[in-house]
């Protein structure tokens, strides 16, 4: 094994290294156990550091620093000595040949773990592309759920590379500090770890903006002598108040960290001289109580402003974080922000859920307390798996979890409910149950009716008022701000429309196979759907119903020799109708040249602002084709006879485009198709319909400018009543 290998080139065991001792001392374990811990740990550290010897990192140094500069900022976050000893290792399983075997031989499956853990992570690359960056964060977040820990070694491994990212090429530093800021930084804040939330931000705005960066430490450092003065001139009165009331606690002035300066000079348009609220003080103390005898003693001492007062003891943030925020006018007539809390409440506010794996003989307890504080991240990931979600979908669920500051409002019943800022009473209501949420149909707010868009404040007394004949629909998904409520109106609505598809299209089928007298191959097609492509006759009966495919597309896979011949309404369509489309869509250039001999395709017919590639023909020029054309030549041996195109047209102006619309046949359909595409401001060039045995064709030319247009028109059809399919032509 590898391992027998490094113990005999271990070094001998005796007094630990500095950094180790550094190490055991900010852990500071029982007296019965430091033995213990000490020769654990030492292990650890010996170990990596001999197996990664010879290997240097690109500033020079040895690989190993990195290492043991993990495990000395987890000792810092206070964590258990098994974290430790994972970040003392967190690279042999990447970078050496030590097995996960070995790990769990040596340290015990919880290390092993950990290490692989992490390991995974490390192969984790954020990329543009929705699809790929949806999916490396669900690793990251599943990594998550299973043990917290993964994270945190991942962070301190994080933090430890941007304090020495200066050494990358610069397109690596612009890459790590991208995902920094938009996705480490998040989620620290996420888990109340504001310290290392504040410097990510500060590392990530001095990689990708220096020059700003730096003018904002010149600045903060000129002013540093002024502040300072202003800072013991305001808390002076405050000592001496508390002292009075013998009340012990440290008043310590900060400084808004670098990124929160930059943010606020970005959103108010102002100088930094202009920033009235760049001085806060933090007032801590040893118990709850006191905290409100200062509360009390600040506001005799200074005036308040009202709407800044925020109470996070009595109902604390999710992450955790406890402390009474108040604002006041300070001397002078300047602004200052005041924050008041204990000493635990201090040590959770800068490292957050890492302040529950301090070590203590009650581990049990350290795990129940931050599972509650990370239920969110377990139930925002139960609810992304539960849910077939589009990548787009999952990260805009992951943004509103990641991003969101908090309110506070109150059932009738005078329950706390949390939610995040902007939230609605439909939020609320998903908040409170499922059922409820769904079938929301009225709020009172402090006793009075409300529309349900309406946006909660904290303090707010909500009463949801339900309906069994209310169900959700498409405009809540406009308002509502949490995941949960996000989360289940797709369901619902996914749901519903599933089952009017099935309907709908069970019904197209069957009234088709009547007409064309087919009715042998529908109970072919029933018993085993998996001819025409489908696993199941639902899933069949949907796509029908959402117009994926014809009828006469599924019984072209399955008989075509037995269809009618004849093209039907298709053929019949305005010839005319098609001349004047193509006529409209002239402007093509190849390779930016305009006078070649070009042809649209008769197949696809293609549009301004379709996707197009160019086929030469024989004889005939240029044919252009849309990229997702059936008809258009496999890229094989005719390869070279492909030729890029694009579009050169005048995007103010308006083209035809032919829709062909398969409907149930009722009273006012045409009606209603006319109403919601004249609402859009588009006119209708040519109409031409059809019924049969109760089945609706329409076939129509639209004047649009561009294919977003319609899209829009086609969104807005797809709501008519009895609508089967639709297709462009």
């Amino acid at each position: 094994m590898v391992v027998d290998t490094l113990r005999q080139i271990l070094p001998a065991r005796g007094k630990p290294p500095a950094r180790l001792r550094t190490v055991l001392a900010n852990l500071d374990p029982p007296e019965e156990r430091r033995a213990e811990v000490e020769e654990f740990l030492l292990r650890a550290y010996q170990m990596a550091e001999t197996a990664h010897r010879g290997q240097k990192r690109k500033s020079g140094e040895p690989y190993f620093e990195h290492c043991a500069q993990v495990g000395l900022l987890l000792s810092e976050w206070q964590m258990d000595p098994v974290t430790i000893a994972a970040g003392f290792l967190h690279d042999v399983l990447e970078d050496t040949a030590i097995t996960a075997q070995d790990l769990q031989e040596n340290f015990g499956a919880d290390v092993a773990l950990l290490v692989e853990g992490v390991t995974k992570l490390s192969d984790i690359k954020f990329h543009s592309r929705a699809e790929r960056q949806a999916e490396n964060y669900m690793k990251m977040l599943l990594s998550v759920v299973r043990d917290i820990r993964v994270i945190l070694i991942k962070f301190a491994d994080r933090l430890h590379n941007m304090r020495t990212i200066k050494y990358l090429p610069m397109i690596k530093q612009r890459r790590i500090a991208v995902e920094t800021r938009d996705v480490y930084a998040p989620l620290a804040h996420r888990l109340g770890m504001a310290r290392l939330k504040w410097e990510l931000e500060d590392l990530a705005l001095q990689t990708l903006d220096p020059q700003v960066f730096g003018d904002l430490v010149k600045k903060v450092r000129d002013s540093r002598s002024e502040r300072e003065k202003y800072i013991e001139r305001f808390a002076k009165p405050i000592r001496e108040q508390l002292a009075q009331f013998k009340i012990e606690a440290s008043i310590v002035g900060r400084t808004k960290h670098y990124n929160s300066i930059y943010g606020k000079l970005q959103r108010r348009k102002v100088s930094f001289d202009e920033i009235y609220d760049l001085l806060a003080v933090r007032i801590i103390t040893d118990r709850v109580d006191e905290c409100y005898a200062a509360l009390g003693v600040v506001h005799q001492l200074y005036t308040p402003i009202q709407e800044r007062f925020k109470d996070f003891i009595a109902t604390p943030k999710m992450n955790g974080y406890q402390s009474v925020h108040t604002t006041v006018v300070g001397p002078g007539g300047k602004v200052v922000e005041v924050q008041i809390r204990t000493r635990d409440m201090d040590e959770t506010a800068e490292i957050g859920v890492a302040a529950h794996w301090r070590y203590k003989e009650d581990k049990a307890a350290g795990v129940s307390s931050m599972d509650r504080q990370v239920r969110w991240l377990r139930e925002l990931v139960e609810m992304v798996q539960s849910e077939k979600s589009t990548p787009e979908e999952f990260l805009d669920l992951l943004q509103i979890d990641l991003f969101k500051d908090e309110i506070f409002v109150f059932t009738p019943k005078g329950d706390v409910v949390q939610l995040p800022v902007d939230a609605t009473p439909v939020d609320m209501a998903f908040a409170v149950h499922t059922e409820v949420g769904l079938h929301c149909v009225g709020v009172r707010i402090n006793g009075k009716i409300a529309p349900l868009n309406t946006k909660l404040a904290s303090g707010d007394t909500v009463e949801i008022i339900t309906s069994d004949q209310q169900l959700p629909n498409h405009a809540w998904l406009k308002f509502v701000r949490t995941t949960k409520a996000k989360t289940r109106i797709r369901r619902f609505m996914r749901r519903v429309q599933q089952e009017e598809s099935i309907r709908l299209g069970k019904e197209v089928l069957e009234k088709t196979t009547r007409r064309l007298k087919l009715s042998a191959l529908l109970k072919d097609i029933r018993r085993d759907p998996k001819k025409v492509g489908f696993d199941t006759e639902e899933l069949l009966y949907a796509a029908l119903g959402r117009g994926d495919i014809t009828v006469r597309q599924m019984f072209e896979r399955l008989a075509p020799e037995r269809l009618p011949a004849g093209q039907g309404l298709d053929g019949a369509f305005d010839m005319k109708l098609r001349q004047r489309t193509r006529r409209s869509a002239k402007g093509v250039k190849v390779d930016g040249m305009s006078d070649l001999l070009i042809s649209l395709s008769k197949c696809c017919n293609p549009i301004p602002g379709d996707e197009i590639i160019g086929f030469v023909t024989r004889g005939r020029g240029i044919t252009v084709h849309r990229v997702s054309c059936s008809n258009l030549p496999v890229m094989g041996e005719d390869q070279d006879r492909y030729v890029e195109v694009e579009w050169d047209i005048d995007k103010r102006r308006d083209f035809l485009v032919p829709l062909k619309i398969v409907a149930e046949d009722r009273k006012h359909f045409l009606k209603d198709v006319t109403e919601s595409t004249s609402k859009l401001n588009t006119n209708i060039s040519s109409v031409d319909l059809v019924v049969e045995e109760g089945i609706l064709t329409l076939l129509m030319a639209v004047e649009v400018d561009g294919v977003k247009k319609l899209e829009r028109i086609k969104n807005r059809l797809r709501v008519i009543p009895g609508i089967i399919y639709m297709e462009r032509i």
